[in-house]
């Protein structure tokens, strides 16, 4: 049974006072709790526990608040008590190629410029623009109609001294050996007739006037025979008249080659089997020589023309292999071979030109196409390695790492054999199975790290 008031202490009790009903509900007014409760319906007296957890139900906005709080200054103080978690880089054991990296175009070893040797109007333009040809495959086709009367016109000239020189072998050397003949006939006749002439005049049955008449017919004839017998000796092979007969064929000959040449240069022809890889002419322009009409890329070896790098000259040899691709087909590398190195430096470029071979092109090769070569220039096939970015100052004179000791980081220095173009040779400082600090984490020498393997 509850009673109408609380108990009152014993008038010995002089450190309580009486509380009323009244009182008791104003104070648990006071400590946060409706007047209307059960509690206080009730009028049953409050415990203190429940007092106080209904004030921590209160406040728990303000508890959580806090809790939050501690959890942020633990997850930010655990690094710096810690150290800052780093994806450490391991030293590791491997193969390493050190390679020259350079961009450069493909090439021919030679291009040949195809041009006119006359000047003339251009007839016909029978092959485009990266077409193939052959060897003496027409490309150019001039106007030849005054060029071709030039021929016939040699052709006569020809006709006519080969006909001069049968004339002379058929009719004017058979005609003067007859003369000769004739000619002897009468000086053997004059011959006689002088001698009996002679004979009568000493007997004195002659005059001196019949005698000088058969000197004078002795005379004529020997004078006869002296000429048909150089007729006869100038139209014998060898002779005058027959040397130049035979000079003339020659020079009727020679002038229709050159009417021929002349012709045939209207016919401009490809020297060498290739590609046309340049055009600049059409159909009814007019030429001259000297004028470059097209260019054509001989079928043959193919070369890559690169410039590197002054500095890298004490690295590169004739015969080391590369591996190269074209930019147009990045995935698709091919393999090339050092066959040339230019002497002498472009001062503008501070750069040294170099050809490789290439032993076996692929076919989407194309002239002037761009092209990226790695010369290997040094391989070990068992060293130690670290990846390049977990080096600092690694092209200086005095490279250093960050290796993790005891979960601190430590400045050690190191010695740098091989460069490649993502590992570096590592041949003093560090040991396998060592983990580094990437260089472009921010730790300082001395910082407490932790440390997670690279993938």
């Amino acid at each position: 049974m509850r009673s109408d008031s609380l108990p009152v202490p014993a008038p010995s009790d002089q450190r309580h006072q009486p509380v009323s009903q009244d009182s008791a509900a104003g104070l648990l007014v006071a400590v946060g709790r409706p007047a209307g409760s059960p509690e206080t319906a009730a009028g049953g007296p409050l415990s203190i526990a429940r007092l106080l957890g209904w004030r921590l139900w209160e406040g728990r906005w303000r508890v959580f608040g806090v809790l939050i709080l501690i959890g942020i200054a633990l997850y930010f103080s655990i690094p710096w008590v810690l150290g800052p978690v780093v994806s450490a880089q391991p030293v590791l054991r491997g193969a390493l190629v050190q390679s020259v990296v350079a961009s450069g175009r493909v090439e021919t070893p030679h291009r040949v410029n195809v041009g006119s040797q006359i000047t003339g109007t251009v007839a016909s333009v029978p092959v485009l623009e990266g077409q193939t040809v052959a060897v003496g495959q027409v490309l150019v086709t001039l106007e030849d109609s005054e060029l071709r009367a030039s021929v016939e016109q040699a052709e006569a000239a020809v006709a006519q001294a080969a006909a001069r020189l049968r004339q002379i072998i058929e009719v004017t050397l058979p005609v003067a050996q007859e003369n000769l003949s004739q000619a002897q006939s009468n000086l053997l006749n004059a011959q006689q007739q002088y001698a009996r002439a002679e004979s009568l005049r000493s007997g004195g049955f002659e005059t001196q006037v019949q005698l000088d008449n058969a000197r004078r017919t002795l005379s004529v004839a020997q004078a006869q025979v002296r000429a048909t017998q150089a007729q006869v000796a100038g139209n014998l092979p060898g002779g005058t008249e027959y040397v130049a007969a035979e000079a003339a064929q020659r020079q009727a000959g020679a002038s229709l080659l050159v009417a021929l040449s002349r012709l045939d240069y209207t016919q401009i022809r490809a020297l060498e089997a290739g590609t046309l890889i340049a055009r600049n002419v059409e159909r009814g322009w007019v030429v001259q020589p000297n004028q470059v009409l097209m260019v054509l890329s001989p079928v043959g070896q193919i070369e890559i023309v690169v410039q590197i790098d002054e500095k890298n000259l004490g690295l590169v040899a004739v015969g080391q292999r590369a591996s190269a691709s074209a930019d147009a087909y990045p995935d698709r590398r091919f393999a090339a071979e050092l066959a040339y190195i230019n002497p002498a430096v472009d001062p503008d470029r501070a750069a040294v030109e170099v050809k490789l071979r290439v032993v076996a092109p692929p076919d989407y090769l194309r002239q002037d196409m761009t092209v990226s070569v790695d010369i290997a220039v040094a391989e070990r096939a068992d060293t130690l390695v670290l990846p390049v970015s977990a080096v600092h100052d690694a092209a200086g004179a005095a490279p250093w790492v960050l290796r993790i000791e005891g979960g601190r980081a430590h400045r050690r220095a190191v010695r740098i054999g091989l460069r490649g173009p993502q590992r570096v040779e590592i041949l003093d400082g560090l040991r396998e199975g060592d983990l580094v600090v990437p260089s472009s984490a921010p730790v300082a020498d001395g910082s407490r790290v932790r440390a997670v393997a690279a993938r």
